[in-house]
């Protein structure tokens, strides 16, 4: 009978959708509910049950050893809670069950100190326990927001020291019971990145500061060919050309272009290598880069219609630099197939540095895919890359405050 309503009243089938999901959710009873802590280095949570080939929409990342609240279980998921109207799901792998958590009636904030030195500005703030937390960028004022689960504010001041040169203003508000959000205002108009976790249980932001200078040949920039080794790619429509190959060749086109305006370039792969996306991630994140940029070409099932080029972020933060390599992508004559947001892929949500994605054309379309075997026209597009980051840097350094 559901499914015959769900397929008589299309405006039902959302409802009905979620109903089956539902009933397949084990709920646990209060006195059921137990504690679990993160494993590794950056375990995500999710919003919800739904996936896609990326793995479904990802609320953030968390440290490992954060204290979660068990309350259902889907599959090899948990449901855990953050507050009493908001809760996300985690992969039971990423957890371990703690049975020796003592829960206090608040778990309350005190005193905040921050700080900067050569290269980072740090917010540090005493917590009784590893709490959940998740943050985003904000824009026009340009503002890094944290919001910490179960923490309520208990705190006596907040020292900011002369040294932080890039925090602006720290400030905190409780918005909700066991909600507490932190407001970290910036002096500059971009965002060049933050990493949040724990030093025993101290939560610490730390943010990046902006290059004194924004040129190419002050930076260090990370350049990922995208797939390798036994990981394809897309294969093109009528050459069966791999995408892998296509990649690392703009990609080692991208390094010279850049080395050649005086940049440093780290590089995910010179050959035929398979890595994984969590150990590139875990690379980046030690190597710490000013900006990375993930080279990809794209590939669908339609292959008289979906064409072009197009540019993908995930924060906020880091648009205006997809936006301004697409634009010299599309001074190449390639369709316009768009600058993509919020896009669920590993190497785009690190908040550590500027970064984006690039889709350079589509292998699954035969005009497209007879471009991309030219090498004179893969070099161009490296060029044009390196232009649209150039374009980028020039914004920034009219930004200045």
């Amino acid at each position: 009978m559901r499914r015959f309503l769900c397929l008589l009243l299309i405006v039902s089938a959302p409802t009905c959708l979620f109903a089956q999901i539902r009933d397949t959710i084990t709920a646990l009873r209060p006195d059921s509910a137990f504690y679990v802590r993160t494993k590794g280095p950056s375990a995500s949570l999710s919003y919800g049950l739904g996936e896609d080939r990326l793995g479904g929409a990802k609320m953030g990342h968390v440290d490992s050893l954060v204290l979660f609240k068990v309350t259902g279980k889907y599959k090899d998921l948990y449901r855990v809670r953050l507050t009493h109207q908001l809760s996300a799901w985690i992969s039971q792998s990423l957890t371990r069950r703690d049975t020796n958590v003592r829960v206090p009636l608040q778990y309350l904030t005190t005193s905040w100190r921050v700080s900067g030195d050569n290269r980072f500005d740090y917010v540090s703030i005493p917590l009784p326990e590893r709490l959940p937390y998740r943050s985003w960028q904000e824009m026009n004022p340009s503002r890094i927001i944290v919001d910490v689960f179960g923490a309520t504010a208990n705190t006596n001041w907040i020292t900011q020291l002369r040294s932080a040169v890039e925090i602006k203003n720290v400030d905190y508000e409780q918005v909700a019971d066991e909600q507490f959000r932190i407001t970290i205002s910036l002096r500059h108009a971009q965002h060049w990145g933050y990493a949040i976790g724990y030093e025993g249980r101290r939560l610490v932001i730390r943010i990046t500061h902006q290059p004194e200078k924004v040129r190419l040949k002050n930076l260090t920039i990370a350049v990922d060919a995208g797939h390798g080794g036994s990981n394809l790619g897309a294969i093109g429509l009528r050459s069966k050309q791999l995408e892998k190959d296509l990649n690392l060749s703009i990609a080692l086109h991208l390094q010279k272009e850049l080395e050649q305006k005086g940049a440093t370039v780290i590089m995910t792969r010179v050959n035929d290598t398979l890595i994984n996306n969590s150990d590139r991630v875990l690379n980046f994140r030690k190597l710490k880069p000013d900006l990375l940029i993930s080279i990809h070409n794209n590939a669908a099932g339609d292959t008289t219609k979906s064409r072009g080029t197009s540019t993908y972020y995930k924060h906020l933060g880091y648009r205006s630099l997809s936006q301004a390599v697409l634009k010299r992508l599309l001074d190449m004559g390639l369709d316009e197939y768009g600058n993509v947001g919020r896009f669920n892929f590993a190497l785009n949500s690190q908040t550590e540095y500027p970064n984006i994605l690039v889709e350079g054309a589509f292998m699954s379309y035969p005009y497209d895919e007879a471009l991309l075997l030219d090498d004179k026209f893969r070099k161009k597009m490296a060029q044009q890359i390196r232009k649209g980051v150039e374009d980028w840097l020039k914004q920034v350094r009219k930004q200045r405050p």
